[in-house]
């Protein structure tokens, strides 16, 4: 059975999904017969690549949030992180994510995408590393088992902008407006950050229907 995964690394609704999947996938009986994949989505794809800014000053200004409301609505997704054991920085800063895109189908291609993905993560809501910077994106790839130079040559080039392209262009068919989203065995979607029980419902449902 396969899940994809569409999902962007600054959304912290990933974030937290992605843990409440993982943990339902951990006590699936038949978890190592699941593929995993993660594909590619931009929240902002016109996010000017130069632009930085926290996510807290991002909130205020796209959003026109009050600062106290934009706030709250950190502590909330904090709090939900939290009680996965996840760490959460709302100091974190928010960048163009299609070059990070490109590194994790790169992460795919040599078998550690979902380590990558781990390991990005914990980089960018826990640590609040500077992400979109090259060599952060080669250091915290690199940590998760790729090679440095692979890295940079795909930094340095347009490699997998197509794969990523393609994945959005997937998302827009199967009618996905928003991350993260969940499709087993492109028959059944599940949308958002949904409890474990949810996740492990699908995941029985999805199995059944294999017969």
């Amino acid at each position: 059975m396969r899940v994809d995964v569409w999902s962007d690394v600054v959304c912290p609704w990933c974030y937290v999904g992605k843990a409440r999947f993982e943990k339902a996938l951990s006590d699936f009986p038949h978890r190592d017969e699941v593929e995993l994949v993660y594909r590619s989505f931009e929240l902002d794809p016109d996010w000017p690549k130069d632009l930085r800014e926290t996510a807290l000053t991002m909130l205020t200004r796209k959003y026109r949030m009050p600062a106290e409301q934009a706030r709250a609505a950190e502590a909330r997704i904090a709090g939900l992180a939290q009680a996965e054991g996840l760490g959460f920085d709302a100091d974190r800063p928010v960048g163009n994510t299609f070059d990070l895109h490109r590194v994790i189908q790169l992460g795919r291609a040599k078998g550690v995408q979902q380590e990558l993905l781990t390991a990005l993560n914990r980089a960018y809501f826990a640590q609040a590393r500077q992400v979109f910077d090259p060599d952060v994106i080669t250091e915290v790839a690199a940590s998760a088992g790729l090679d440095p130079g692979a890295v940079t040559e795909v930094l340095d080039s347009e490699a997998y902008a197509d794969a990523v392209r393609q994945d959005e262009r997937e998302a827009r068919e199967l009618g996905i407006t928003g991350v993260p989203f969940f499709v087993f065995d492109m028959a059944l979607g599940v949308s958002g950050a949904q409890p474990a029980d949810t996740f492990t419902s699908a995941l029985d449902q999805a199995w059944a229907r294999r017969g």
